[in-house]
């Protein structure tokens, strides 16, 4: 009866995690994962957690303690870090249980721990991120908005190129407005450090920003840094060829890192399911002049997820003669293939459309979970419907969406406040 017990925590936790826009399908290996980073006593605690930012008095009563005794736990799973924290404009201390990616898994590996056995657990996220595909086809292709973007190597950028680069496209930008910005380990590169595969690339170089930063500085998994050595760390992976991937998000972004081809998952992804577009793009495609291209190769050795190759010339007097083609269909438009061509044979144009970001985490949030068939989580979760401030957050979130992302959003509430709201709205 134990042994039903405890399984019975863990697949509560992991109900609980799938109603948040990002889930985590059930398998034996994220039980595995789960009874690494909680005990089952803090697994049963967890999945009663709200979806939405909580404080420790409505903690409190959903777990029925005392607001100490809330506010010790939640600063422990804070510590881990399970949890992220930050203080609300009206001085209040408010909580988050992050998704699992990009999140809690990340977390747990961008610090070297002596409390759990990484290097299990870096073997166990493995196998169920990189090996097994339910995860990975569960986070990036149950839906349209994905919870990363690439940014465009900057230094490559013309002077025309640079006038269509708006600021929350430019990792320069992002790091200067942070409120808050910390550096923590690699966490793919730290995983792959424990399976004997680790890379060349620095490991103290992906960056958290803004609210997500402040919580991870106080509980002792990233160091503070300010905008100068922030910038001094972009710039050192420029020069080793690292793409920026940030939140999907135009404010407030919380995460920065700086990716390979050979260790980051979400490269990987990309590589395995490019044509379906796992991560978002940036605005840019590189273009080949045929002419110049000497065939050198550089491109395709700088492209971490496979976009360029080296094809036949069709040079008739030079018959073994390569150049250069890239695949629009799986191409970042990063722009490492730009900075490494020697020839001066590629360079950047806009693509045909503007790829739309998210104005901020509500928003994207919102639109993952009409897409993934989940908004009715956010608004009818019991906890929620206390906290006022959340729900109108998520409404009005909902209120700026095109006409259909509204429409699949009244189908899946089936509320008639909700379509009394949308109605009058659409009224105005």
């Amino acid at each position: 009866m134990g042994h039903l017990a405890s399984r019975g925590e863990y697949d509560n936790l992991v109900t609980r995690l799938n109603k948040n826009s990002q889930g985590a399908p059930p398998s034996e290996l994220l039980d595995a994962i789960l009874k690494i980073l909680l005990s089952e006593k803090e697994a049963q605690m967890v999945s009663k957690l709200p979806l939405m930012p909580f404080t420790v008095r409505r903690a409190a009563q959903v777990w029925k303690v005392t607001e100490a005794e809330a506010s010790k736990l939640l600063d422990e799973l804070a510590d881990r870090p399970l949890l992220i924290d930050f203080v609300s404009r009206d001085g209040q201390r408010i909580y988050v249980l992050p998704p699992p990616m990009v999140g809690f898994f990340e977390f747990s590996m961008m610090r070297v721990r002596n409390n759990i056995d990484q290097k299990a657990l870096a073997e166990l996220l493995h196998q169920y991120i990189s090996v097994e595909e339910d995860f990975i086809k569960a986070l990036f292709f149950s839906g349209d908005t994905q919870a990363g973007r690439i940014l465009v190597n900057e230094p490559v950028l013309s002077g025309e190129n640079a006038l269509h680069v708006l600021d929350y496209e430019r990792a320069t930008h992002l790091i200067k407005s942070a409120s808050h910005v910390g550096v923590s380990l690699c966490y793919c590169r730290h995983v792959q450090d424990h399976l004997g595969r680790g890379c060349n690339a620095p490991r103290e170089i992906c960056m958290t920003l803004n609210t997500a930063a402040d919580s991870l500085v106080r509980h002792g998994t990233a160091r503070a840094i300010d905008a100068t050595e922030g910038l001094k760390l972009l710039d050192q992976a420029y020069d080793h060829g690292l793409v920026q991937f940030a939140e999907n998000v135009q404010r407030r972004p919380v995460f920065l890192c700086n990716c390979c081809g050979c260790c980051c998952e979400c490269m990987h992804a990309q590589r395995r399911f490019g044509v379906m577009q796992s991560i978002h793009t940036t605005n840019f495609i590189p273009v080949v002049d045929a002419a110049a291209c000497t065939g050198c190769g550089k491109c395709v050795a700088a492209c971490p997820v496979e976009s360029a190759a080296l094809v036949s010339a069709n040079d008739s007097q030079k018959s073994l003669r390569k150049r250069a083609r890239i695949d629009e269909r799986t191409c970042l438009g990063c722009g490492l293939c730009v900075r490494t061509c020697a020839s001066g044979a590629m360079k950047l144009e806009s693509r045909p459309q503007r790829v739309v970001t998210p104005v901020n985490a509500v928003h994207k949030n919102v639109l993952m979970a009409i897409e993934r068939g989940k908004l009715q989580n956010f608004i009818f979760d019991n906890q929620v419907l206390r906290s006022h401030r959340a729900l109108a957050a998520v409404l009005g979130a909902i209120l700026k969406l095109p006409p259909v992302k509204r429409t699949m959003a009244k189908r899946q509430l089936q509320s008639k406040y909700v379509d009394k709201l949308l109605a009058n709205d659409e009224k105005k």
